[in-house]
């Protein structure tokens, strides 16, 4: 299949109430608003196809570029391709849920995500840390260094409460799941979660929200969800 046959696949599909969704959450045109949920049938049909993702992501068509991260094969991206589409990502829905994810299924995930972490820009940053919380809830944690994440709990502490905004959303996230995903550091995940109380994300055009990594630990308790895995990152 080309890539003028799924864009027209994919604006048929678009919904005007899913595309002033998107665009109320940052998203801008070119959109059509399709729900990820009716991507499926046109993803089972292409599978993986790289090449096809690349050409989909470049359109700069919201849906396209989710629809890329849905299709691309994550092995066979480099960390230059993973670059490219980190600086395409012109925001959270697409860092923090294309890109991350895509990542997330890489073997070079790690390294690329703490690249972006150190990077000082919002958007790498964030895609950063999601990364980390996208691969603590699939991968055993036996492939993760206890003591790397342990670092990286109070490098949180220190500095969320003056880091870009999307960026504390994925920081928090980041403690959460390690409450939660990573057993080994649950409980000092919960107690850095207390030490930093919590955290005021202001949100344009929006009201801001507060963000209660504690409160998300301890709700994960009751319900018995520690050391919770999922089967698949992508969907």
């Amino acid at each position: 299949m080309d890539s003028q046959t799924v864009m027209e696949e994919l604006e048929a599909l678009g919904k005007g109430r899913s595309k002033k969704m998107y665009i109320s959450n940052g998203a801008h045109e070119p959109v059509f608003g399709v729900a990820t949920g009716a991507m499926k049938p046109l993803a089972r049909k292409i599978k993986k196809d790289q090449a096809l993702a690349e050409e989909l992501y470049a359109t700069g068509n919201y849906d396209a570029m989710y629809f890329a991260g849905v299709i691309a094969d994550p092995k066979a991206m480099t960390e230059a391709d993973f670059d490219r589409w980190i600086d395409g990502a012109y925001f959270y829905m697409l860092s923090d849920y294309v890109v991350a994810v895509t990542l997330a299924e890489a073997d070079i995930a790690q390294d690329v995500a703490d690249k972006w972490i150190a990077s000082g820009e919002e958007l790498k940053m964030s895609a950063g840390w999601s990364c980390y919380c996208w691969l603590l809830g699939n991968r055993k944690d036996e492939e993760f260094s206890e003591s790397k994440l342990a670092g990286m709990l109070e490098q949180v502490k220190e500095t969320i409460h003056t880091a870009p905004e999307r960026t504390k959303s994925a920081m928090s996230n980041f403690v959460t799941t390690v409450g939660v995903s990573y057993v080994p550091l649950h409980e000092l995940a919960l107690q850095t979660a207390k030490v930093i109380g919590p955290v005021e994300m202001v949100r344009e055009g929006k009201k801001n929200s507060t963000l209660k990594a504690a409160d998300d630990i301890l709700k994960q308790v009751e319900k018995g969800k520690i050391g919770f895995k999922r089967k698949y990152v992508r969907c």
